[in-house]
């Protein structure tokens, strides 16, 4: 696997994300969006915010409240940390898993402080990518994201950060945003980024997930 550096470029940085488009679809992409995450829901999609997560198996610590992220939402993230983060998680894989677990409690806590519209514009990506149909053909992701292996999720990435459609551009920046920030700004990881606190730019983007 080629590791790509996917961090988040500077557009849609600044203080007033409660206030505009996360995404910036355009009416074309937010009624795509739309149409998906309603035909979703339809075909019996998990839309409900997970919860605490007791199941065996899931790999995440029961006594967090989730309450944007779904169940699926949570596998998906499971499965583009390894690609996004890459060699700054850790290896021992006891350790990978609780960073994993960590950094995505973090991006539900940081979203659940989003304002409604962004809240509803990352609702309807994940729905997109969650949805067997449009995970394939818009995707083009095969397997369902817990069989998707690191290489194949860090294909997908790459596809999207460098697709003409800017649809996929905008989703691959949100979800490479809000991850970054989400793992950088943990002060257990802070000394990857070289600095003595999280990216300037991660602060700046998000404040969120500064406070998450």
């Amino acid at each position: 696997m080629t590791q790509q550096n996917h961090a988040p470029d500077s557009e849609g940085t600044g203080t007033g994300l409660d206030r505009r488009s996360f995404l910036k679809t355009g009416l074309g992409g937010a009624l795509f969006l739309g149409t998906v995450s309603v035909t979703a829901g339809l075909s019996g999609c998990a839309s409900a915010p997970a919860g605490r997560i007791t199941a065996e198996g899931t790999r995440m610590d029961a006594s967090y409240n989730f309450r944007f992220l779904t169940r699926d939402d949570i596998q998906l993230f499971q499965a583009l940390l390894p690609a996004i983060v890459g060699p700054g998680l850790p290896e021992q894989p006891e350790a990978r898993r609780q960073a994993i677990a960590g950094t995505i409690e973090r991006i539900d806590s940081g979203i659940h402080q989003f304002g409604p519209a962004n809240q509803a514009e990352l609702r309807r990506l994940f729905d997109l990518l969650n949805f067997g149909l449009t995970r394939v053909t818009v995707a083009r992701v095969w397997s369902s994201w817990p069989n998707v292996t690191t290489s194949e999720a860090d294909a997908f990435l790459e596809r999207w950060r460098t697709s003409s459609i800017g649809l996929f551009n905008k989703g691959y920046i949100a979800l490479t945003k809000i991850s970054n920030v989400a793992f950088y700004g943990y002060e257990d990881f802070w000394h990857l980024s070289g600095y003595p606190g999280p990216p300037q730019y991660a602060v700046d983007a998000l404040p969120q997930f500064h406070n998450a």
